[in-house]
């Protein structure tokens, strides 16, 4: 990590972006007490993170990017057995359990070990596993990691009940469309850096505008972007025009370059994380 700050209000869903290698897993794995703060401070509901870990564990619940449930156990058993790490009582982990497989929808699978269940249903199920001890913050990496369209927005519909109910939520994805619908604030990181952080869509509009103008790569092209003193990038063979009039742009560039491509879309996300982060493979 190099000086990296950030803060995360209560009740808000705050995403971390990056490339592989960029400091984020090492941040949310400080912020469950498992890795220990190598300098600097770290403190959670108003708890030192490096003196009160038992304390701050017992508040916090965490999805992992793999399904690491217990294959031996049953839906209901795997809930129910979790629920002993926090030394809640039977009847209450009892009632914990159905009232999650319920918010989940998994009620029907209850006695369905965990090697038959679906994708989308193992998800489900680490979800609620995550919040067996009703906690102030959820902590998730890639929630919805290989999951199809459906179950995203199952998981998605979860993750904004539970930040209605006042859990504070946060989570780092691949999936930018995903973090750009979900979250209030984000940061995106690269080499242990904080590169931005701010709203979704004040991001997008800070570092590209409101909409990219794509054209085909060619010399006139790019010479009727330097004469009208346009901001663009040069993506293999498309242009990138970054506007907050993609209209304008794009009759200008009909009416005075040969194209034989062009289109407008909005910018997103996605658009941000590479033109900070670059297209170079990461392994």
């Amino acid at each position: 990590m190099d000086n990296v700050s950030f803060s995360i209000d209560e009740g808000e869903m705050f995403g971390f972006l990056g490339p592989n290698g960029a400091g984020k897993t090492t941040i949310m794995r400080m912020m469950q007490c498992v890795s220990p703060v190598s300098s600097g401070d770290l403190s959670i509901f108003g708890m030192d993170a490096m003196t009160n870990p038992r304390e701050i564990k017992s508040l916090v619940g965490v999805v992992p990017q793999e399904n690491n449930l217990d294959i031996d156990f049953t839906v209901y058993e795997n809930l129910l057995v979790f629920s002993r790490y926090f030394d809640i009582p039977k009847e209450e982990a009892a009632k914990r359990v159905d009232e999650l497989l319920d918010f989940v929808h998994l009620t029907d699978k209850k006695d369905t070990t965990t090697e038959n269940l679906s994708g989308g249903m193992k998800r489900r199920l680490v979800l609620a596993r995550a919040l067996i001890n009703k906690p102030k913050l959820l902590i998730l990496d890639e929630p919805t990691v290989g999951l199809d369209p459906q179950a995203r927005h199952v998981i998605w519909d979860k993750l904004r009940a539970l930040k209605k109910e006042g859990v504070t939520v946060v989570l780092t994805s691949h999936y930018l469309d995903e973090v750009e619908k979900l979250c209030d604030r984000l940061v995106v990181m690269d080499n242990g850096k904080i590169l931005v952080e701010g709203s979704p869509r004040s991001v997008i509009e800070e570092y590209i505008g409101s909409g990219i103008v794509e054209a085909e790569h060619n010399p006139e092209l790019i010479e009727c972007l330097k004469q009208k003193g346009e901001s663009y990038e040069v993506m293999g063979d498309l242009v990138h025009i970054y506007t907050d009039d993609p209209k304008r742009v794009s009759e200008y560039l009909l009416t005075e370059c040969t194209l034989s491509k062009l289109s407008a879309r909005p910018a997103t996300l996605e658009d941000v994380f590479l033109k900070l982060t670059g297209r170079r493979l990461r392994e």
